[in-house]
């Protein structure tokens, strides 16, 4: 007779467990065995292709546990690390082109790729950590996180003139399932009880997709140059934003301050990045190829790390206010309720 297996538990003992190990087998199965996620109907929908509506699904149920006066919290939790990650990552970049060149390279990264990979973050993978290790506001700060999806900032700093736009109905299409949720959240407590665990739930589902789309070749193809911008990047943005977040955002208003280090990611369409400059100025041409390697890397790298180097600050912070260090000993029901 078969026994049972603590599997749950187990991936709660990982950091970030429920985002990372899921992420790590999509990740693993597209880098192996890509062809057993295309073979069409449901399995193909829900394991390659089934990320965003999931993360929409994650997005609404969160929104339904934002109350009116958390509202302001989660704008201004946006506001700052939405600051925080696109202002650190253009000033490694600035700085490296202002003392070697536009075009030269540092470690054997050029600016462009720089500030490709750290002015970009991983919305889905931020509201997963956010939802795990932060509050409702957290989450709802994605609204404003999702601004630096794509080069409009890149090339507004980068070239010191707007060069390209980020369509309106782009961001309104982010906020419109938190909207809803947030509107039929205040408007029945039952709903919002009801919703509030979708917001666990539906991590595992849509971090199989989101590692389906990474591949461990990338890593390869990049080399050292790729692996040291991931780092650059998960340090500098991550740690760099944790202590903005801890700087700006009251204690009365947070969960815990980790969560900032949560934008310390590169966004997966942030590979396009390169591409997009060297259409808008040629003298990037020659070297948007090796960029767009690099950046790659980064996303791999960044989604791989950042969960753990939240979940290490995360245990520091709970272990100097001298309460349990492990994050994963409450229960899903527990962080529901407290959602």
């Amino acid at each position: 007779m078969w026994g049972k297996v603590p599997i749950l538990k187990a991936i709660n003992k990982v950091p970030g467990g429920l985002m990372v190990v899921f992420l790590l087998l999509g990740c693993l199965t597209n880098t192996f065995a890509p062809e057993s996620l295309m073979i069409g109907s449901f399995t193909t929908e829900l394991f390659k292709r089934g990320a965003l509506p999931l993360i929409g699904v994650l997005l609404f149920c969160s929104g339904a546990q934002i109350t009116i006066k958390t509202a302001g919290v989660a704008l201004w939790k946006g506001m700052v690390l939405n600051t925080s990650k696109v202002l650190l990552g253009v000033v490694v970049a600035l700085a490296v082109g202002k003392i070697f060149g536009q075009h030269a390279t540092w470690l054997g990264i050029t600016p462009l790729a720089f500030i490709s990979a750290m002015s970009n973050s991983n919305g889905g993978l931020y509201a997963a950590l956010a939802q795990r290790y932060g509050d409702e506001s957290d989450i709802g700060a994605l609204a404003v996180i999702s601004s630096n999806d794509g080069p409009f900032f890149e090339m507004a700093f980068m070239s010191g003139a707007g060069l390209a736009n980020i369509p309106w109905i782009t961001l309104l299409a982010v906020v419109i399932p938190i909207l809803v949720g947030m509107l039929l959240g205040n408007l029945d407590d039952d709903i919002r009880k009801f919703l509030a665990p979708g917001v666990m739930i539906s991590i595992p589902f849509f971090a199989f997709p989101l590692g389906a789309g990474l591949n461990l070749n990338q890593i390869v193809n990049a080399g050292l140059p790729g692996v040291i911008l991931g780092l650059f990047t998960l340090v500098f943005t991550g740690v760099g934003s944790y202590f903005v977040y801890k700087w700006l955002v009251p204690k009365s208003v947070r969960r815990g301050a980790a969560v900032g280090a949560a934008v310390g990611t590169t966004a997966g369409n942030a590979a396009a990045t390169p591409a997009a400059f060297a259409a808008v100025d040629p003298s990037f041409a020659s070297y948007a190829g090796v960029a767009t390697i690099q950046v790659s890397a980064s996303i791999v790298i960044t989604a791989i790390l950042c969960p753990i180097l939240v979940d290490f600050l995360s245990r520091w912070e709970r272990k100097k206010a001298g309460l349990s260090a492990d994050i994963a000993s409450e229960s899903i029901g527990e962080i529901g309720d407290k959602l």
